[in-house]
């Protein structure tokens, strides 16, 4: 299920993005040569095969200059496109079209494009019970949306931040003088709701997992053969998550290994933007 972006989230990164464009003068060239009167009509269209999101953001991006310009999107957040596919209808005054027109491709461009990516991954696996799941390696000030987008390309969110779930990763172990201590002192400090997780690259270091207990594993760089030895291991007693060489090759064989979640940073740090383009008509 596609959530819903709040409202609030999207005024204020649109607001912000809108002032680091428009700058102290504002658009001066779109002053300086349409009339104030001009009116435009403009359609968003794909030039790309792929799937759409953040067209919350577009639209706020040119009713924030604007509030009168009708902007009618043609599709939904999560609906696929092909080369051609007209995604939303701007028309209005010409002048606050065309000074959000960057804004506004720029979020769906690389929003879209990280719900492309996600969709390849999905559609990989879609066989198997696994699922595709984000990283913390987002850009900054842009994670929710980031995220957001990952939902709409099929795929699920791993922890928003550092304070919504406890994963011990390999460097929190050596610090904290091994597994069984790192796990100990992390069920004792976290509260009921908080769900623990650690980080494993061995078979033997999962078993000290198990005799400790935790809610999730996180398997790390492990081949398709240790990986189904670790799901035969877990049987079902916490969830299993695989990372780490993660990519559209190697997908499918992770994937059919039995595991819960594949995560993979690669969707939302290099995802390509997806083409987008504003073919516009001054009236």
């Amino acid at each position: 299920m596609i959530p819903i972006l709040d409202r609030l989230l999207v005024e204020e990164a649109v607001a912000s993005a809108l002032v680091e464009d428009l700058g102290r003068a504002g658009d001066i060239t779109t002053a300086a040569t349409i009339p104030e009167i001009a009116t435009a009509q403009a359609a968003i269209v794909a030039r790309k095969p792929g799937v759409i999101a953040g067209l919350p953001l577009a639209e706020h991006a040119f009713r924030l200059l604007d509030n009168k310009v009708k902007f009618e999107a043609a599709l939904s957040d999560g609906d696929k496109v092909e080369p051609g596919t007209v995604v939303a209808r701007i028309s209005g005054l010409a002048r606050p079209i065309l000074s959000a027109e960057r804004v506004a491709l720029n979020y769906l461009g690389r929003l879209s494009g990280i719900a492309s990516a996600t969709a390849l991954f999905a559609e990989k696996i879609a066989h198997t019970k696994a699922k595709i799941a984000d990283t913390r390696k987002t850009t900054p000030g842009l994670r929710v949306f980031e995220k957001y987008a990952v939902r709409c390309g099929g795929g699920v969110n791993h922890r928003f931040g550092l304070d919504d779930a406890v994963l011990i990763k390999d460097n929190h172990i050596a610090v904290a003088g091994g597994i069984g201590p790192a796990l100990r002192a992390a069920k004792a400090a976290a509260g009921h709701l908080v769900k623990v997780e650690i980080e494993v690259d061995t078979l033997a270091q999962l078993d000290e997992v198990l005799a400790e207990g935790a809610d999730a594993v996180l398997l790390d760089n492990m081949t398709p053969a240790q990986l189904k030895e670790a799901v035969k291991k877990i049987a079902g007693r916490m969830t299993a998550e695989a990372s780490g060489g993660v990519t559209l090759e190697t997908v499918k064989d992770i994937a059919e290994t039995g595991v819960d979640l594949i995560s993979t940073g690669w969707i939302t740090h290099s995802a390509p933007v997806l083409d987008l383009g504003l073919d516009i008509a001054i009236g």
